[in-house]
């Protein structure tokens, strides 16, 4: 048998086999295109615009199913109950230590000394402060003698099992040359969370009155419980400086502040090519 003849015949068998993938056994002659697997697929080249869902990538929730994260949800304090007005005096010939705050240790004050709250009494912000704490955020402090602001103010903590933590705030690093008052400084920076284990240590000087005028950013109010809201309550209201200027450049970014964004949502029409 020629050579080729014989190559022919085994190409021709070959062919029979495995050409024919719908059937092995009947041996069609017949050659079948072989499947290239993008067959039907050629309908999907053009698709629709319509027959897709928009999609927001900046979807916007439903504020009644988290009214719990709402700004709504946390109480406002009111702007005219937000200051605490202590004055520290010093009766005797020598400096003594006063302590201000600090409901759970209740410690007295020495022979001399007195520490009064004006808006209410000393005792009922001890009292107030263990089961309603809050948080200072700004102090203006007012003295009868300038040489008083060379003594820091320890700010102390303290745990029923014996843990101390001593953070210290240094007055005159709040007084400028430009303050008309010597006597007086006046700090935005000033933060401090009062409960009944913090306190205020601070050594007042002999015949020397100090006044501090504390402001309060934020306060717990557990009798919110029986309301069934947030305990936490917010001022948003800016801490008054008694520059006019200044007083006002806050309530405008307050105001800008205040005003709710506009939602752009953005849309996207997904295509398959």
């Amino acid at each position: 048998m020629n050579y080729n003849d014989e190559l022919m015949r085994y190409q021709d068998d070959a062919e029979e086999r495995y050409d024919n993938y719908n059937s092995l056994e009947d041996h069609d002659y017949e050659e079948d295109d072989f499947d290239s697997g993008m067959e039907g697929l050629d309908e999907y080249d053009n698709y629709d615009d319509d027959e897709f869902e928009e999609h927001d990538y900046m979807e916007v929730y439903d504020e009644q199913d988290y009214d719990d994260y709402r700004r709504s949800s946390i109480g406002s304090i009111d702007a005219n109950d937000r200051t605490l007005t202590v004055t520290v005096k010093n009766t005797t010939d020598e400096s003594k230590t006063a302590v201000i705050f600090g409901g759970n240790q209740e410690v007295q004050q020495v022979d001399g000394v007195t520490v009064e709250v004006e808006e209410s009494s000393h005792k009922e912000v001890r009292e107030e402060s263990k089961s309603n704490p809050f948080k200072i955020v700004g102090l203006k402090y007012s003295v009868s003698d300038a040489l008083q602001f060379d003594n820091v103010l320890k700010i102390v903590n303290k745990t029923a099992s014996g843990t101390i933590t001593t953070r210290v705030w240094q007055p005159r690093n709040s007084s400028s040359p430009q303050n008309f008052d010597k006597n007086m400084v006046d700090s935005g920076g000033f933060a401090m969370n009062v409960s009944g284990q913090s306190s205020i240590q601070l050594t007042i000087n002999a015949q020397t009155t100090a006044v501090f005028t504390f402001t309060i950013k934020v306060r717990a109010n557990m009798g919110n419980l029986l309301k069934g809201r947030n305990v936490a309550e917010l001022s948003r209201t800016p801490r008054a400086t008694g520059l006019p200027q200044i007083d006002m450049l806050q309530r405008r970014r307050r105001k800008r502040r205040s005003r709710k964004p506009r939602v752009i949502k953005s849309t996207s029409r997904l295509k398959r090519r």
